[in-house]
């Protein structure tokens, strides 16, 4: 089976072109080709199929081999893919997704995308809908708090919930260097107030335009990077008073650039797209 390995700031995935390679079981295989060590190395698996709603489809499976909705930084590369292997030449291109069909302006330099800007759609924010029980909240307006406890310690955490497709928790912090993400986003992702796991996402605020985070991803653990949860940064800035409808976010494999648009509603997000290599994986 050929497979092409890229990234988004660092978020990796195996793509497989669904047009040529047939995949039976892609949650076995996003749970082997994702392991470090045994696999070839990612934080998932995407699968670039044909649609016909759309120029192409994105399927995406995280490293635990669930599937999840959508991935801002995979359907950028995705865009990538099937622009400069020939899938398709629309500019803007259109994505089926488990959000929907999103549409994507490609910069493209010399025959080849070097960055996407992503029309996000509307930010979900009707916590049913993230989904977020509001029952098992200690407060269910914003600030949202929820209590997180472990052998450790029992604290309770001030989030506000936001879902671009799939649901973000975004927690802001003085510092994002000193949490112990490793031990606090598993407790995050898999509290009882969120019936499919969430996303988790702390934030140290910059300026008004400027924000560095963090990610625990649902199903893969600690990332480089989240795009769709850096979109929800965006909104959690603007809803919350720390930040504006404009932003730069730092995430630890590098940087994208946000607009939540009062014209539309929509959130745009605008990053790169890098192809690492090709190969083939023998499926056992």
């Amino acid at each position: 089976m050929k497979f092409t390995k890229m990234h988004g700031i660092g978020n990796d995935y195996v793509y497989i072109n669904g047009f040529t390679e047939h995949v039976n079981d892609p949650a076995a295989l996003a749970i082997k080709v994702s392991h470090r060590h045994f696999g070839i190395g990612s934080d998932g698996l995407i699968l670039i199929l044909p649609s016909d709603k759309a120029d192409v489809c994105m399927r995406m499976f995280n490293a635990d081999g669930s599937e999840s909705e959508m991935c801002g930084n995979g359907v950028r590369c995705v865009a990538k893919y099937a622009f400069d292997h020939g899938l398709c030449n629309h500019n803007p291109m259109r994505v089926e997704t488990g959000r929907g069909v999103l549409s994507l302006a490609l910069d493209v330099v010399a025959g080849k995308v070097r960055t996407v800007m992503v029309d996000m759609g509307e930010p979900i924010l009707d916590l049913p809908k993230v989904p977020v029980d509001i029952e098992k909240l200690i407060r269910g307006v914003l600030p949202h708090e929820y209590r997180v406890s472990s052998a450790q310690s029992d604290d309770i955490v001030e989030a506000s919930f936001v879902s671009m497709g799939n649901p973000h928790a975004t927690t802001y912090v003085t510092d994002v260097k000193a949490v112990d993400l490793a031990r606090i986003g598993p407790l995050v992702e898999n509290h009882e107030a969120f019936p499919r796991r969430i996303n988790a996402h702390l934030v140290q605020v910059v300026s008004p335009g400027e924000v560095i985070m963090r990610t625990w991803e649902r199903g893969s653990g600690i990332t480089q990077a989240c795009g769709t949860g850096a979109c929800a940064v965006c909104v959690s800035g603007v809803l919350t008073g720390r930040t504006g409808r404009k932003l730069l976010a730092h995430l630890p494999g590098g940087d994208l650039t946000l607009e939540w648009r009062e014209s539309d509603n929509h959130v745009y997000m605008t990053g790169p797209a890098t192809e690492v290599f090709s190969g083939e994986y023998e499926e056992i």
